[in-house]
């Protein structure tokens, strides 16, 4: 049985993974910061991406690594920083040390332009950092991640159920939903051919989706008809500082947020998909929202 050092374990991508991972036959070694239940194949290992002893520990004994783990808000440059930059860093440290190959790195579309956001430049920043190492890696970016249990895209549902849509402005976007980028992670671990190459990978809808035509998905998956306003960029960014102040460190709309929303083209380059003999979107975006609007309700969260 291989095993498999897997940072980023508790969070929403991360949660998926790890379920698949146990499915399909690895031993996961899961860095978490609180106690977690006892779990079949999963032995969790309590430390930080800030912690180079528990890096060690986490990296002892594994064949790979899968670094999920990084910082979506940060009230500034230093948050994103220490998470997304210093974080993989550290866990590329502790990899070589462990003489391990194999560094599969979550990235994001933002890390395309990172003039937009303090995101996007620390995600390209680590990026460099994996691309300048000497193991075997191997970089995703995804787009936009749905699915059950999700709270980035939650608002765009709770809103849709009341028969509207906020948008940025026109533009296009990429989606994925969380099963489909489990399985791909978990198949870069051990696909061959893959070494050193930067992914991109979506729903498989040519194009993507216009920000309209996605919030009206979700309002079919509601169950409403959407009223769709795109804001201006300013207005954008206000309602970002908006949130910031409203909800604090729970905002989903950041004003550094709000700078990469207002990019027009999200939309993942082909040219960077995997092959079709090594993955495939299985999940229709139709059908995968649908699915996750019923998970909010049953879960009281609309």
């Amino acid at each position: 049985m291989k095993t498999v050092a897997l940072t980023g374990a508790t969070g929403f991508v991360g949660r998926i993974t790890l379920d698949r991972l146990v499915a399909d036959g690895w031993h996961v070694r899961a860095l978490t910061r609180r106690d977690q239940p006892k779990t079949a194949g999963v032995t969790w290992v309590h430390g930080r991406l800030d912690d180079v002893v528990s890096l060690t520990l986490l990296c002892k004994g594994a064949d790979a690594v899968l670094h999920v783990a990084g910082v979506v808000n940060a009230p500034d440059a230093a948050g994103f920083e220490s998470g997304n930059v210093a974080g993989t860093a550290n866990m590329l440290a502790a990899a070589q040390m462990a003489h391990i190959d194999r560094f599969v790195a979550v990235s994001s579309l933002a890390a395309r332009e990172p003039a937009l956001s303090l995101y996007g430049a620390s995600k390209a920043r680590a990026e460099n950092l994996v691309k300048a190492s000497s193991l075997d890696w191997i970089v995703i970016r995804p787009p936009g991640v749905y699915g059950p249990g999700d709270t980035e895209m939650f608002d765009m549902f709770r809103i849709a159920a009341k028969g509207w849509a906020l948008l940025p402005p026109r533009g296009w976007v990429s989606i994925i939903h969380v099963d489909d980028l489990a399985r791909l992670l978990v198949t870069l671990l051990s696909a061959e051919n893959v070494s050193k190459y930067v992914f991109e990978a979506d729903d498989g809808t040519a194009g993507g989706w216009s920000h309209e035509a996605f919030a009206k998905a979700i309002g079919a998956a509601v169950g409403r008809n959407i009223t769709a306003v795109h804001a201006p960029g300013f207005l954008l960014k206000f309602a970002g500082w908006a949130d910031r102040a409203i909800r604090g460190p729970m905002a989903k709309l950041t004003p550094d947020r709000a700078n990469y929303l207002a990019h027009p083209d999200w939309t993942i380059d082909p040219d960077a998909a995997p092959a079709s003999q090594l993955w495939q979107p299985k999940i229709p975006t139709t059908s995968g929202l649908k699915d996750t609007a019923s998970w909010y309700r049953k879960h009281g969260w609309m």
